[in-house]
């Protein structure tokens, strides 16, 4: 039978008055063959429409479903989807072929849109538009496709995006695997658009949660901190340390205590702390603040002192009689919750797992000269950087010398990287600064004197008013009150404060803060005290933000309009749509420090939503902005709105990385490495590594390299030793520029940073945006006009660690498996010190007749010389052939066991189980960093990790060995 070439004939029958049927039958015949002569039914798709208008048709239907897929052939999408729609149940929803899956998105595209603008009209109080019932009827077939189907992630992303609560909880129950889809909505629900749906859902799955056979009260109480709900959180942790009869609900509280500490700020953490029951024996077993900040003058701090007050819970009131298990867990609770107990335990893993390479930084110190002061404040914060939380400044003091030459600001700046040192050696901070903090009386340099009130703050970050924090936030307000006329003073004890009281909103600081910059209009303390003030109101929203943005335009200081700037993209940090009126004012003003503000406020605004809108209006300012400020910044925060999506942002700014300016090229680089970084990117590595090594222009080089490192950090494989190579060569090349050398020795320290345990995580383990390592990142970037701000990325740096604890809160020894070869994740090689040159004999000379003589003396013994040089030949031969006998290739192991505490990067996580410790279990799965175990031999005694973080007036064995010896006895002569 032949091919049938032309449906002629039956769009003939679409003509005939009489009967229907026959025009049914040419429409059924159609729809068959629609897909091959669409062209040719597409000529007289009027006559079919007019069939779909003639309501006393029986087969309407049929036409509707006809024209549809005419109209999809002719790339007409909305109208194959009204006419789809009219097809009614003829639509085959079950179908897998590319018109109903078209039809289908098209639909499911236009009901999201209209659900989200009544959702909108719906909080902004105005009309809502109507659905057509017939869309609304296919996307209920659609999920009803998805749940016959059991494609329930399916469902749950229609039901997010089309604000459909009822069937994403109908998805979550009719799946047979809550758990795992509760974890999937909450990871997509973190990434979605609108914060008043998202607040929506977490309700509901902090409901879902508690239903579970096993309520699961880690993800309950993560959703409780981005709902802001202190008091059910509370309530939580009060019932399960209540637990008499289960034994882990005590060590549940104290891990989703731990867990706050990473995710909540200082605020919330208060916040839970004073609707906690207060126990009687807490007042008594806490030491003051007073009473610890500072051990008095002559007395010497016992060994880890800090730790054991953060970590042994047991006091003399704990074992009084009338002590309760229950008074004991709210104590212990209590102590975890003022954050000192997880900044005791990662200072003391960074201290015992330091890996930093001394000759690293020897090789950059002899690669200038010191008199370059630019390079030599480079190298200094390389090395607090690649010391940050170790405790360890053996550089600083075996080449105080070279330190000495560091003068003016760059002292200051020095004198701040203890802080970045000592980071979290809170016990002892005011120890460690005592010879530079300001003294009553005293002549000492005022740039030492604010470059250690600016430490002081970096000791204390983010916890300003938590423990023994209070003291030394009451501590920097007196330095501002004592020391009015002092500008530099000034502005190191308010980079000090704002970093200490963090996110605090505090009323009583900003106050302090603000009569500052209104009583001295001085453009280096007010600079420093815009930035403190919005990091004391982190995310507030605070409607005095009018008074800032007010001075803003009184002032005539750029540096003070900058400082300001950003404080006020501080305060509005994850406010996301509260923010758009302030965004709006910013970006119209036509100071262009202002607008450089407001590309600063997107960023932090939308950190980590994926917002479209903030995408797109980033974009257009990047390149549309008259000011190249403005547009660097407008690329750069790109990153911090996509960071989620890490493997989007090369794509996205790859035309801005070829653009003619040299500043959006910059941006473009800033942005890879914020979004991406420690993912080890390969895309990243072939877009940066380019840049860093032929652009024309020394400022984008220096934007690449330091995108390298922060994209490589804690990365061990090829790219990552191609960076350190080319990192090395970059400091070494006399002939680069010295912009690119800055970029190479900071580089060097982000790479290597905390001892090699440390990375870059804007995203918290549970999901959550890490406020601290966002808002380090964004103080970082503004190094372009002031170097001291490079110590704020040590805020970003999170120890990759996995500590384990007992119900005691101390360390025992136990070990787990990593699946995976120890080299894999294992810390970079060494950099070898290059061999003394062996020295090369001069020959002597001689005369030609003595030449000549000697020649006819050595020709004899000729033959003999060379039979004894084959003889070492063959011998040398022999002997290599028997030392690589000796030496054979060993396997590497396709596992190793860790001991507690241990380094366990964030791409090894996956590797980890726990199943080689007989003994200790983690209290909870899916839980990494700091870990509560629970003991299944509890009678058997504990072998106890002691700590090793000396105290300031102590030495380990490590620090002892550089010490210089003390003088030979001598007799003093009057």
């Amino acid at each position: 039978m032949a091919a049938l070439t032309s449906v002629g004939g039956f769009l003939a029958l679409l003509d005939e008055s009489e009967p229907d049927e026959l025009k049914l039958y040419a429409l059924q015949q159609l729809n068959s063959m629609v897909d091959q002569f669409w062209a040719e039914i597409a000529e007289s798709i009027t006559k079919i429409e007019l069939l779909f208008e003639n309501e006393s048709f029986n087969g309407r239907k049929l036409a509707a479903l006809v024209a549809s897929k005419v109209f999809f052939h002719l790339q007409g999408y909305q109208d194959a989807m009204h006419y789809a729609l009219n097809a009614g149940e003829l639509l085959d929803l079950s179908q897998k072929d590319e018109y109903v899956e078209t039809i289908i998105g098209k639909c499911i595209d236009a009901y999201q849109r209209l659900r989200a603008e009544n959702h909108d009209n719906l909080r902004q109080s105005k009309n809502e538009k109507q659905i057509d019932p017939l869309l609304e009827a296919v996307v209920e077939r659609m999920f009803d496709r998805c749940f016959q189907d059991g494609e329930y992630k399916h469902a749950i992303g229609i039901a997010l995006e089309s604000r459909r609560l009822d069937k994403l909880e109908a998805a979550v129950r009719q799946s047979g695997d809550s758990s795992n889809l509760l974890a999937y909505t909450f990871k997509a629900v973190m990434d979605h658009g609108s914060i008043d749906f998202r607040q929506t859902v977490l309700r509901s799955l902090v409901q879902l949660y508690k239903q579970l056979n096993v309520p699961d009260y880690i993800n309950v109480s993560r959703c409780l901190v981005f709902l802001d709900d202190a008091k059910s959180l509370a309530d939580i942790l009060d019932t399960l340390i209540r637990a008499h009869k289960n034994e882990d609900e005590p060590l549940l509280a104290f891990q989703i205590a731990f867990e706050l500490c990473d995710n909540a700020s200082q605020q919330f953490l208060a916040n839970v702390r004073k609707l906690l029951p207060q126990a009687a024996e807490t007042a008594a077993a806490a030491p003051s603040a007073a009473s610890t900040s500072a051990p008095k003058e002559g007395e010497k701090a016992p060994l880890l002192e800090a730790d054991k007050d953060a970590m042994d819970v047991d006091t003399a009131s704990a074992s009084a009689s009338s002590d309760t298990p229950y008074d004991r867990n709210l104590r212990t609770l209590h102590k975890i919750l003022t954050g000192e107990p997880t900044i005791n335990l990662h200072l003391e893993f960074l201290y015992r797992n330091n890996h930093t390479d001394l000759g690293v930084l020897k090789a950059i110190k002899a690669a200038f000269e010191p008199r370059n002061s630019i390079l030599h404040t480079a190298t200094i914060c390389s090395n607090a950087l690649m010391h940050a939380g170790t405790t360890r400044d053996t550089f600083l003091r075996e080449n105080l010398e070279w330190l000495s030459r560091a003068i003016n600001w760059a002292k200051f700046s020095t004198t701040a990287g203890l802080g970045v040192i000592h980071k979290g050696h809170l016990k002892e901070a005011r120890k460690v600064l005592e010879p530079y903090l300001p003294q009553p009386g005293s002549n000492a340099s005022a740039f030492s004197e604010g470059g250690s009130l600016y430490a002081l703050g970096l000791i204390h970050a983010n916890h300003g008013f938590s423990g023994t924090g209070e003291s030394t936030t009451q501590y920097l307000l007196q330095q501002i009150r004592n020391n009015q006329a002092n500008e530099t003073v000034l502005h190191g004890a308010c980079l000090g404060l704002g970093v200490a009281a963090m996110a605090s909103g505090n009323a009583e600081v900003f106050d302090e803060l603000l009569n500052l910059v209104y009583s001295q209009d001085n453009a280096i303390a007010g600079e420093a005290a815009g930035y403190a003030m919005g990091l004391v109101m982190l995310g507030s929203a605070s409607p005095r933000t009018v008074e800032v943005l007010n001075f803003c335009h009184d002032t005539q200081h750029e540096k003070i309009i900058r400082g300001c700037a950003v404080g006020l993209a501080f305060i509005f940090y994850g406010r996301e749509e509260e923010a758009e009126a302030m965004i709006e004012q910013l970006t119209m003003d036509k100071d262009p420090i202002l607008r450089y503000g407001a590309m600063f406020m997107i960023g932090l605004a939308y950190a980590g939503t994926n917002n479209n809108n903030a995408i797109r209006r980033l974009l257009h300012v990047a390149v549309s902005d008259v000011n190249d400020d403005v547009r660097r910044a407008a690329v750069m925060n790109i990153g911090f709105v996509l960071f989620r999506q890490p493997e989007q942002v090369p794509k996205l700014v790859s035309l801005l990385a070829e653009s003619y300016n040299p500043m959006v090229r910059y941006g473009a680089c800033l942005a890879i490495g914020i979004a991406c970084a420690g993912t080890g990117l390969k895309e990243a590595f072939d877009m940066l590594l380019p840049m860093a090594r032929t652009d024309p222009v020394d400022t984008v080089r220096q934007g690449a390299l330091i995108a390298l490192a922060m994209v490589f950090i804690q990365v061990n494989n090829q790219h990552a030793q191609d960076i350190r190579k080319l990192l090395r060569e970059r400091v070494e090349d006399k002939h680069e520029f010295v912009m690119a050398k800055l970029g190479a020795i900071m580089a060097t320290g982000i790479i290597d940073a905390g001892g090699r345990n440390v990375t870059l995580a804007l995203k918290s383990r549970a999901g959550h945006r890490n406020m601290q390592a966002v808002v380090g990142l964004a103080m970082f970037l503004q190094y372009w006009y002031w170097y001291p701000l490079t110590h704020f990325i040590s805020l970003a740096f999170t120890p990759t660690a996995i500590i384990g604890l007992n119900k005691d809160l101390k360390m025992p020894k136990f070990s787990f498996k990593s699946n995976a070869p120890p080299s894999q994740f294992g810390y970079p090689a060494e950099v070898k010190a290059p061999e003394a040159e062996k020295k090369k004999q001069v020959e002597k000379v001689e005369l030609s007749a003595t030449r000549r003589a000697a020649r006819g003396r050595g020709a004899a013994k000729k033959d003999d010389k060379m039979e004894v040089d084959d003889k070492k030949d063959d011998k040398m031969d022999v002997d290599e052939e028997k030392k690589e006998e000796e030496k054979p290739v060993v396997p590497e192991p396709t596992f190793e066991v860790l001991a507690n505490p241990a380094r366990v990067t964030g791409a090894q996580v996956k590797f980890i189980s726990f199943d080689a410790d007989e003994r200790y279990q983690p209290v909870t799965e899916g839980v990494m960093g700091i870990i509560l175990l629970k003991d299944n031999k509890p009678g058997e005694p504990e072998d106890i990790i002691t700590g090793s973080v000396p105290s300031v007036g102590g030495a380990s064995a490590e620090d002892s060995e550089p010490e210089p010896s003390p003088p030979e006895p001598f007799q003093y002569l009057a």
